[in-house]
């Protein structure tokens, strides 16, 4: 029987009639294109080689981290060079940034009368000044004309220039931009403003204070990304908090964009740690508005646990403000894994008030109450018996039985083979 010979697609086409041809076409002729591709086991170690080759890249990355003061100084460079071929006239702008809602507002905060005096009765009588960015330039200027050189002053401080009128009169019409500005498209000049040497006094120039709150939101932004941590800092602290605080203290809430500008500033969490929460308690003054909406935001916000860790150190050494305790008991309900280190710093804060005859606030109770539910497993056993002896000096008539309570009922972490204690009902 002779080979059966397949038909060419031409001549099939040819014998084919039209009818035969669309019936045909109907259906489409499926293929078998799966192919099985035997696939490698996946490693459950990390090989050696591979150890070397993240170590070499952790090293590279470190070299690079300690090369970024030169490139800090090249930018800044190519930015001088920029500002002087700009027409003063005439305002560059680059990508359009995302717009925002104008008429949004942070949500009321409502405040118990109470509480807030109870506040109050804890703040310092001595506040600490509240400096700005205008503040510390003129502090500076006056410096320069009197006695200092810039050249001999230290790296971390202000640095100051003699400005150029043309750059005055350009950053004059950039502030003329941001007072009003609510979406679209900033200026250049202002953008590159972080790479400059001695951005602070352009920025100065600016005037900050008088920003809209959706430029203030995209000010933050810009500076929290093209910044390091320690300059970052010094947005926060001269530029940004003070804002916030005007704006909380002026209209009873926060603005929605000066809300999200806060935000924004997390994503730098050592800046944010040393220049907004630390000032803002350590000024002696903070309001109890200002701590739930600001502390609103932590709560909400993912931190590093190193991060948190020393910011609830500082706090703890600090003279006592009701807002102290409003922020330790958000740092504590994020429930960390802390070091021993951090807890005896927080049992040392709660002991200092042994010897303290004033009546203390709920807050102070209530943050004693959620660092015995969270860390009771991590004080040692005469840590424990002090914590006791505290109950006996300042007294809730709500919240002390369940610190107690839990306080009896803690496995300590140094009497891990102990009996367990009894329930606190049985004890007479």
């Amino acid at each position: 029987m002779g080979k059966f010979k397949r038909a060419k697609p031409s001549e099939i086409s040819m014998k084919s009639t039209l009818e035969e041809d669309i019936q045909n076409a109907q259906y489409a002729k499926q293929k078998n294109r799966n192919k099985v591709r035997p696939r490698q086991e996946e490693e459950e170690y990390v090989s050696s080689s591979l150890s070397k080759k993240i170590l070499s890249a952790a090293r590279k990355q470190k070299q690079e981290l300690e090369g970024q003061d030169d490139e800090q100084q090249h930018k800044s460079l190519r930015a001088h060079k920029w500002l002087e071929d700009l027409n003063p006239d005439g305002l560059e702008s680059d990508e359009e940034l995302d717009s925002q809602p104008t008429d949004t507002f942070y949500e009321d905060v409502q405040v118990n009368e109470d509480d807030e005096k109870a506040m109050q009765l804890f703040m310092s009588k001595n506040p600490v000044p509240q400096r700005t960015l205008a503040d510390i330039i003129l502090e500076k200027i006056t410096e320069r004309q009197t006695e200092l050189d810039t050249q001999f002053s230290d790296a971390g401080e202000i640095q100051i220039q003699n400005v150029d009128p043309k750059l005055t009169t350009l950053y004059e019409g950039v502030r003329d931009v941001l007072k009003i500005y609510r979406s679209g498209k900033l200026p250049k000049a202002f953008k590159i403003i972080p790479t400059l040497l001695n951005w602070e006094q352009m920025l100065y120039i600016t005037e900050p204070q008088c920003w809209s709150a959706a430029a203030m939101y995209q000010g933050t932004r810009i500076f929290t990304s093209n910044l390091k941590e320690t300059l970052a800092q010094r947005f926060f602290t001269l530029v940004l908090l003070p804002r916030v605080r005007d704006d909380i203290a002026e209209y009873k809430r926060l603005n929605f964009h000066l809300y999200q500008a806060v935000r924004k500033a997390l994503y730098k969490p050592g800046a944010f740690m040393k220049g907004i929460i630390l000032p803002l308690l350590e000024s002696g003054n903070c309001s109890l508005r200002e701590a739930i909406i600001i502390g609103s935001i932590v709560a909400r916000s993912s931190i590093p646990m190193l991060h948190s860790s020393v910011a609830m150190l500082k706090i703890a050494d600090m003279d006592y403000t009701g807002a102290n305790s409003i922020f330790l008991r958000i740092f504590l309900d994020k429930k960390y894994a802390l070091p021993y280190r951090v807890v005896d710093g927080l049992v040392s804060h709660f002991m200092r008030f042994a010897m303290d005859s004033r009546e203390l606030p709920v807050l102070w109770h209530q943050a004693y109450l959620t660092f015995v539910q969270r860390y009771k497993a991590d004080i040692s056993t005469e840590q424990r018996e002090l914590l006791l002896d505290l109950l006996e000096k300042h007294n809730h008539y709500l919240i002390t039985p369940e610190i107690r309570r839990e306080l009896v009922n803690a496995k300590c972490r140094d009497a891990e083979d102990a009996t367990p204690p009894m329930d606190f009902e049985d004890c007479d």
